[in-house]
């Protein structure tokens, strides 16, 4: 079978980036050719306002270079991971004039949340979920605090959804989750086209360790909780738990938060630099728990959950969205209240004090990896999804 594989670099690299490569070296590693068609945000420089808000409508040159891919590559389908904003929809449209299939990855909530966060003022909001036209998020300047481009990114998914992009040119849709899936079907995608497939983690070995530490690893940004747990740290700090925490992660936060950690004399707190891929594993391996902190925000999956499953170590996170839906409560790890500090403090403070626990956990964590998150489950899902999406493609288009 022959693929060819599409995505959207943002210009800060993040876990979408890392499921787009993990699957394409998946695939090829399974036998599967694939071609790639990647942008860069990093094209945005130099662009003017125009140009950028009429390439996230329709980029011409997209469309002639895919169609130019397809009818030189011949591929079985076509499967775009981020096509927001340089590759836009007329990438499906460059798949349904050639005659191929299209799977759209629905790794954020661009569809339905102008902002892709669902995080306002560091809260839960899905105002704009189920909403034919996102005018709360346009109105609050949810996509770079720009009324602008917030009228744009919402103006274009209407679009598209009058022309029935959503609905007829993109033949199948992949999530990785449940409550993902539910989500997508209230705001009107359609049910019987969106497939469930967990994200691939390759296996980083188990071997059972006494962790030292706890471990943050993601983005510091403000929907990702970053200012919520040092407040939880500092709380821990003055109940006398000294629970020393690593953060391995970047972004617009560390800055604020360094500073905040030295005007409040929190100890125990380290700042990991960038390391290689074995490095990371190494990090988490050797910690207690990780914790997810982000307790405004539905993440799509998390893939740091299953990352440290696959390390057999259990995870403090909120009781919330999809986190209810992969972590079992005091079984793979603790959920606490998402609104409540105090509730964080609570699951870090026992996760740290009963240690014996902890490793009873983390052997029921790697189980759940071992039965969800494997290459080799995700390859039986993908060859589901494919066959699916092919065989359904095509008796549509026997019909016509």
């Amino acid at each position: 079978m022959k693929i060819i594989v599409c995505h959207n670099y943002y210009q800060q690299s993040g876990g979408e980036s890392q499921v787009f490569s993990n699957e394409v070296n998946f695939l090829r590693r399974n036998g599967l050719e694939v071609v790639e068609y990647v942008r860069n945000n990093d094209e945005l420089r130099g662009m003017s306002q125009l140009s950028i808000m009429r390439n996230l409508f329709w980029n011409p040159q997209v469309y002639r270079e895919i169609k130019e891919i397809i009818r030189r590559e011949k591929p079985d389908i076509l499967h775009v991971h981020n096509f927001f904003p340089l590759i836009s929809p007329a990438v499906f449209y460059a798949a349904r004039d050639c005659g191929v299939p299209a799977v759209a990855v629905l790794n954020n909530q661009r569809l339905m949340c102008p902002g892709s966060s669902f995080t306002r003022n560091e809260q839960l909001c899905t105002d704009c979920v189920g909403n034919f036209f996102a005018v709360p998020g346009v109105f609050r300047r949810c996509y770079r605090n720009s009324l602008l481009y917030s009228m744009g990114v919402a103006s274009m998914f209407m679009a598209h959804r009058i022309l029935k992009t959503w609905d007829k040119v993109v033949s199948g849709y992949i999530t990785s989750t449940e409550f993902y899936k539910d989500l997508f079907v209230r705001h009107g995608l359609p049910s019987q086209k969106i497939y469930v497939k967990p994200h691939i983690v390759e296996d980083p070995g188990y071997a059972q360790r006494d962790g030292r530490y706890a471990l943050f690893i993601g983005r510091l940004d403000p929907e990702k909780g970053s200012f919520f747990l040092l407040r939880v740290w500092d709380m821990l700090h003055k109940l006398g738990c000294e629970c020393p925490l690593f953060i391995r992660g970047s972004g617009q936060c560390e800055p604020e938060m360094q500073s905040m950690i030295k005007r409040q004399k929190l100890a125990g707190i380290t700042f990991i630099p960038p390391q290689s891929r074995e490095a990371l594993v190494e990090l988490m391996r050797n910690a207690r728990f990780v914790i997810v902190p982000s307790r405004g925000l539905y993440e799509t999956f998390s893939l740091v959950v299953a990352e440290a499953f696959a390390c057999g170590i259990p995870v403090v996170a909120p009781r919330r969205g999809v986190f209810e839906e992969i972590i079992t409560d005091t079984e793979t790890g603790i959920l606490f209240n998402p609104d409540s500090v105090d509730s964080c403090v609570k699951a870090v403070q026992w996760a740290w004090e009963h240690p014996r626990e902890l490793i009873e956990m983390g052997k029921r964590a790697r189980r759940a990896y071992e039965e969800r998150y494997t290459p080799e489950k995700n390859y039986y899902i993908f060859q589901d999804i494919y066959r699916s999406v092919i065989s359904a493609y095509q008796s549509r288009r026997s019909l016509l």
